[in-house]
């Protein structure tokens, strides 16, 4: 297990994240409904002995412009020892339900530039960094939105090296899941888990870390 005994880890993203967290920090019993509930759960079920304390900031909505705006706020104040961040669905799903409203996308330039720059202010302070790679819940790698979130994932694992990050491959996670079932299965939307969905990131979250099943 990479995570340390007694480390604060900190989980940034979007509405997959968020799952109805308390505000204005979820923590405790207000991690929310999600995958960031599932792995304090595990962690707290098998490892008690860490005492990990999980932090939930997820915000529904998200792009990583949003994440700039807050970043002093809910990253750098908390100062945690370890941060996760999965970002970058909004950033592409607004290019596809949002066609007309140009001035709300988030282009594959500026959004690798974005999280280079948070994730860069953060690292000096960090024990560990953990980067989630969007994703969409489509098996079809030549559909129009599935292509390009892999490439925004692309992005996730260039930055993941440069930053010498621990990856997490969410969408290979899925994948694996999706060659014996039908997105709907896992979401209506094929961007929001249902319950099964989030265990799939919380798997991926806790294998990548090294946590032992």
């Amino acid at each position: 297990m990479r995570i340390e005994k007694g480390s604060r880890l900190v989980m940034i993203g979007d509405s997959i994240t968020d799952c109805g967290r308390a505000q204005p920090v979820g923590e405790g019993g207000g991690l929310g409904t999600g995958y960031v509930m599932f792995v304090e759960a595990v962690l707290g079920a098998a490892r008690p002995d860490l005492a990990i304390r999980v932090t939930n900031v997820g915000t529904s909505g998200n792009t990583v412009r949003d994440l700039a705006a807050r970043w002093q706020r809910d990253v750098l104040d908390l100062a945690p020892g370890w941060l996760s961040v999965l970002i970058g669905i909004n950033d592409v799903w607004r290019q596809f339900d949002c066609p007309r409203c140009p001035e709300i996308h988030v282009a594959l330039d500026e959004y690798e530039r974005t999280l280079d720059d948070l994730v860069g202010r953060a690292r000096p302070g960090l024990k560990g960094l953990i980067l989630m790679t969007p994703y969409f819940i489509e098996p079809d790698r030549e559909e129009p939105m599935r292509a390009r979130m892999d490439r925004y994932g692309a992005a996730v694992r260039k930055l993941a090296a440069r930053h010498d990050a621990i990856l997490v491959d969410t969408q290979a996670a899925f994948d694996e899941v999706l060659a014996v079932c039908h997105p709907m299965t896992l979401a209506g939307d094929r961007v929001h888990p249902n319950p099964t969905g989030h265990m799939i990131l919380a798997r991926a979250f806790l294998k990548a870390v090294g946590f032992a099943w």
